[in-house]
């Protein structure tokens, strides 16, 4: 994001939910924290706020109804179109093109959510072939036993050949509303929440074409993060740093400046990238053919143009980025909330690096230099004191990414759902919001602590 303290075009609504709600939500399992770090069962879980539930496998494929996909086997099982169940046309709101595709449907069990919430954000991770597209949709029921509209969640393709992969703005049943990629309750204090969900999955093609788009992993998160300005604090309790690639986004301001105004606002696919090549993802020198070859790290700005929501008009989208990440090889990706330092420390130790969002004030983020209404930063490891070290990629080079930031600031910033602003008017925070991208075939100890972060 842009680090100036501007109004963000995403509006993250903050969740106010008394204690009792969370009672009764722990996620099972526990991931170790670093062997010289001593036992998790030192301390009490904290109740968790966060339910994240992801369709994966071929049995849970063939839980939904499907109305024209077929599950399939493999080396990730997934769903794919069999025999259209019929032929829409589609106006991209983006190019005014109208086209006729075949469809076919998949649409997701109940899930009754362990965490009654405020908020739901979906992630997908698909393989989408030029000629395909597709679109999640997720309709949630209230506590009062009504539901909601089925609400556009995305419109995606890997790539911008067919369609532009888009949110949509407009969308609200008078008690919730969609804002981007995040689907809210309109006004928390009145109690109600959503308590179940479905998804529909639609995949598209071209008539008569016999490609079709695979989805290996769909999900959402719902979540009731408290109402705070300050978090509890969590103690230290491991000291370990991972090797990531280092990018900064300031290296491309002004480049190709028709995704987000070019790379000084790049914070989100310049961390995603980081990560994406943390775990081997390269891209090839013909898929980089399209950067001026005077750009360094071209990867830098294929993530921006792969990421660029054409609506949100940024590169910010939380589920883009992850669905990005998952077009590389081997790799699978979610958006969820972590609940403390201790959740990432966790992370940390297995080897599965986080991409964080937080905003601040110039003021409260000691070294950073800057103050922003939106910003994203990977976070890689921990000092022996235990602050925290991130490669924030709002740095003047490649060499200055590597930031340590003061523990106690860095986790409330990041952590809190409220703040003051430059102008001391009382504005959202994130919550706790993270990307995470892990291998398909994750080692026991990722799975673990993947597990113990709420993510299977």
């Amino acid at each position: 994001m842009n680090r100036a303290e501007q109004p963000s075009r995403r509006t993250v609504l903050a969740a106010a939910v008394a204690a009792a709600v969370a009672s009764g939500t722990v996620v099972s399992g526990t991931g170790p924290a670093d062997a010289a770090t001593g036992s998790d069962a030192d301390e009490p879980e904290p109740a968790r706020t966060v339910d994240n539930r992801a369709w994966t496998t071929y049995t849970d494929w063939r839980s939904g109804t499907a109305e024209g996909v077929r599950a399939v086997v493999g080396r990730r099982s997934g769903v794919v179109i069999a025999a259209p169940a019929g032929i829409t046309d589609y106006t991209d709101p983006h190019t005014g093109t109208t086209a006729a595709w075949e469809y076919a449907t998949w649409t997701s069990p109940v899930h009754c959510l362990a965490v009654p919430s405020t908020e739901a954000i979906a992630s997908w991770n698909a393989h989408t072939p030029d000629g395909t597209w597709i679109q999640i949709e997720l309709r949630g029921t209230y506590s009062d036993g009504t539901d909601t509209p089925w609400y556009v969640m995305g419109r995606w393709a890997a790539g911008d050949q067919d369609i532009r992969r888009t949110s949509v703005d407009g969308q609200s049943d008078g008690r919730s509303s969609v804002w981007t990629d995040t689907l809210a309750v309109d006004d928390a204090a009145t109690g109600l929440r959503l308590v179940s969900y479905r998804l529909r999955l639609t995949l598209y093609r071209r008539p008569g074409s016999r490609l079709t788009p695979v989805v290996r992993r769909l999900g959402a998160m719902g979540s009731a993060v408290p109402d705070r300005f300050t978090v509890p604090a969590a103690a230290p309790r491991l000291a370990k740093e991972l090797i990531v690639p280092r990018y900064s986004q300031e290296v491309h301001a002004g480049q190709y400046p028709e995704y987000d105004n070019g790379g000084e606002a790049w914070c989100s696919p310049t961390s995603t990238q980081m990560i994406v090549e943390y775990w081997g993802g390269r891209l090839t020198p013909e898929q980089l053919s399209w950067v001026d070859p005077s750009y360094a790290d071209p990867q830098v700005d294929h993530a921006a143009r792969y990421t660029y929501d054409h609506q949100y008009r940024g590169c910010g989208n939380w589920p883009f980025n992850a669905a990005y990440a998952a077009t590389f090889r081997g790799l699978q990706a979610v958006v969820t909330r972590l609940g403390s330092l201790t959740d990432l420390e966790r992370l940390i130790a297995a080897g599965i690096p986080a991409i964080t969002s937080q905003s601040f004030l110039r003021t409260e983020l000691t070294g950073a230099g800057y103050g922003t209404s939106g910003h994203l930063m990977t976070v890689i490891g921990f000092t022996a004191e235990g602050d925290v070290i991130a490669n924030d990629p709002a740095s003047p080079s490649n060499e200055a990414v590597r930031r340590v930031y003061l523990r106690r600031e860095w986790e409330n910033i990041w952590l809190r759902t409220k703040r003051y602003n430059a102008s001391g008017a009382v504005v959202s925070g994130t919550g706790g919001v993270c990307y995470l991208f892990f291998p398909v075939r994750p080692t026991p100890r990722q799975r673990g602590a993947l597990a113990a972060v709420g993510v299977r």
